[in-house]
């Protein structure tokens, strides 16, 4: 990561973006570990499926993933620029991208998405479930039901339905990583939806890991804290994503290069006594 980007602060520019949001507008423009990540074959000749690699913590997860030597099913919604150059990184790390546009909030989606994979790479060893929905609201009378269905089809249905389909593909030794996060602790009151999915991530993670520990599949998650990815600004006003992060210990948002190496850690022979674990990775605030 470079020190410029290490030490950016808030407050940053005031920004808006219209969702989903472009890495390129953003200021600054986040580190997914581009020029800094290096592997050394901890997932040599793996293929690993990733929501929302298109931009944000799963661009690093999938740069660095294909570094340590996986292929890598790029799963995103329509964010075409933003997918096609996660897509050309993983071809500089001398592996395969499949680029799989679509909504996981459809489960024939995601179920094709495994097909893809199996198809088109021959297994799914990895399963990042990582895309995610957020809005704000001050009031929960400004939540409609359409909202509150599509935070919960992105953010916990769509694991749900991703893993389904993945398990019966899976060999022991495969894992599943979700993202779950700080909010799944200390929810935010204007994240009300958000965040409790991101608390029903943490039980499916707990769950689903008991559930599937006799086929020898891992399953884990990550909480991150507050992470500078376009959802914040494509979801927050512009004076808020202007300060986002300040009130970590460390005093800023996190980069998405600075989860990349936990998620490394779950996939990899590395983490192969872990199960049902969380990882914090929240710029030093406390997972309660």
């Amino acid at each position: 990561m470079s020190e410029e980007i290490r030490r950016s602060k808030p407050p940053y520019p005031e920004q808006q973006q219209q969702p989903p949001g472009s890495t390129a507008k953003m200021q600054p423009v986040p580190d997914h570990g581009e020029q800094s990540y290096k592997g050394n074959g901890k997932l040599e000749g793996k293929v690993a499926l990733i929501t929302g690699a298109d931009s944000g913590i799963g661009k690093a997860v999938a740069i660095a993933f294909a570094r340590e030597g996986a292929d890598i099913v790029i799963s995103y919604l329509d964010e075409e620029e933003d997918a096609r150059d996660t897509a050309r990184w993983v071809e500089q790390a001398g592996r395969r991208p499949v680029l799989a546009p679509g909504d996981i909030k459809s489960e024939d989606h995601c179920k094709a998405l495994i097909e893809q994979a199996v198809a088109g790479l021959g297994r799914i060893d990895i399963l990042v479930n990582n895309a995610a929905f957020q809005r704000t609201y001050a009031d929960i009378g400004d939540i409609s039901a359409a909202e509150w269905d599509e935070t919960f089809r992105t953010n916990i249905y769509a694991p749900f339905f991703l893993s389904k389909a993945a398990v019966p593909h899976m060999q022991p030794g495969s894992a599943i990583i979700n993202t779950t996060s700080i909010q799944s602790r200390q929810p935010s009151p204007q994240l009300l939806a958000y965040a409790s999915t991101k608390g029903a991530v943490l039980n499916f993670t707990a769950g689903l890991a008991e559930m599937v520990a006799d086929k020898g599949i891992r399953v884990n998650a990550v909480a991150p804290g507050p992470i500078w990815t376009p959802l914040i600004p494509s979801t927050m006003p512009a004076e808020k994503a202007a300060k986002f992060g300040e009130q970590t210990l460390i005093g800023r948002a996190g980069q998405p290069a600075e989860l990349a190496g936990a998620y490394v850690l779950l996939a990899s022979d590395l983490g192969s006594y872990m199960t049902g674990a969380v990882i914090p990775v929240t710029g030093g605030e406390v997972m309660i």
